[in-house]
């Protein structure tokens, strides 16, 4: 039975309670978001199971490849019919990612920016048929908005997942969005299984016994533990991973002075990224340096990070951080 539940509302295990007793099948995840956080399908990847996931979001679909490898990933929407559409992402709040603009707008209100870019889009029939997925167990279709649209593209002629759930409120509103597709699954030949205050989840005709696994109301959110509230695996004690962590950060420190330069532009990039400084800049990158005494004649500001990596201020710093970890000092 599971213990940790990788999902934002305990979709992973409900899916669980009709799966739990089967250790292989076969999942599409449209609008997969993160492989591991507020994830729906990687429970069951840990389990043996793999499919198909559709996630327009480039940097998120690329992590799929290192995560969960044996997944099939398309960086694509998914909709209606073959072509383009435009999709309006956020660089932080990438759940609130949309192909629908209204929606991304709404999302804008809690002080995230979106950016419109122009991706393609596939009907989920042709992306099954290319996965070569010949039975689906569950679908779940979480794309802010546009779930009408992803319904549309598929074949239940040909493509008969036995369960299906999809995010039945609106962004933001949390208003409810189940009427805009709702008929459409309906006459499918799908029956409405359970409403967990955020997903809707059906059950097909023809598999209703599934439907007798689920609970007459959602399980209450302590049924399980939740990837979130581990926190961040270096500092807390009982996060599941917190020795590899410790163990991962002593080496990658130890290893500081050592590392290629474009790898280290990349990561300071990224934790720039990471922190409030959302954009690097000079000024970012030279507050880097902190306070150490430097004996020699104050320099001018670096230009770019390339300039700051190529520095002694730079390689000293690196220098004292590793002897903390790489047997210059001893600590114990």
């Amino acid at each position: 039975m599971m213990q940790l539940s990788y999902a934002q509302n305990l979709e992973d295990y409900h899916l669980d309670l009709i799966f739990g007793g089967q250790p292989t099948g076969t999942y599409v995840d449209v609008g997969g978001g993160h492989p591991v956080a507020d994830n729906v399908s990687f429970w069951f990847y840990l389990k043996g199971w793999r499919g198909l996931v559709v996630e327009p979001q480039d940097a998120l679909a690329e992590l799929y490849a290192h995560v969960c490898p044996r997944d099939h990933t398309v960086s694509c929407l998914a909709g209606r019919n073959e072509g383009e559409g435009q999709f309006h992402v956020f660089e932080k709040l990438h759940g609130f990612s949309s192909t629908v603009r209204e929606h991304a707008q709404a999302a804008a209100e809690f002080g995230a920016t979106f950016t419109t870019t122009v991706k393609p889009v596939r009907t989920l029939a042709a992306l099954i048929a290319e996965a070569q997925l010949t039975a689906i167990d569950f679908l779940k279709i979480d794309v802010e908005g546009a779930e009408a649209d992803v319904l549309a593209g598929v074949d239940f002629e040909r493509q008969r997942p036995r369960v299906i759930l999809l995010e039945a409120v609106a962004p933001g509103s949390m208003a409810d969005t189940a009427h805009t597709w709702e008929p459409h699954l309906l006459a499918q030949g799908y029956r409405f299984a359970l409403f967990d205050r955020l997903n809707r989840f059906y059950v097909a005709e023809e598999a209703q016994d599934l439907a007798q696994r689920l609970p007459a109301q959602p399980a209450p959110w302590d049924q399980v533990a939740h990837l979130w509230d581990c926190g961040r695996a270096p500092e807390r004690t009982d996060h599941p991973d917190h020795v590899l962590a410790q163990t991962l950060q002593c080496g990658f420190f130890a290893a500081l002075p050592s590392l290629e330069p474009a790898l280290l532009a990349h990561l300071i990039e990224r934790g720039l990224k990471a922190t409030a400084r959302a954009h690097v800049s000079a000024a970012a990158t030279e507050a880097l340096l902190g306070k150490a005494e430097f004996p020699r004649p104050t320099r001018e500001p670096a230009a770019d990070l390339a300039a700051l990596i190529a520095t002694d201020e730079l390689r000293a710093a690196l220098g004292r951080i590793a002897c903390m970890y790489d047997g210059g000092h001893v600590l114990d």
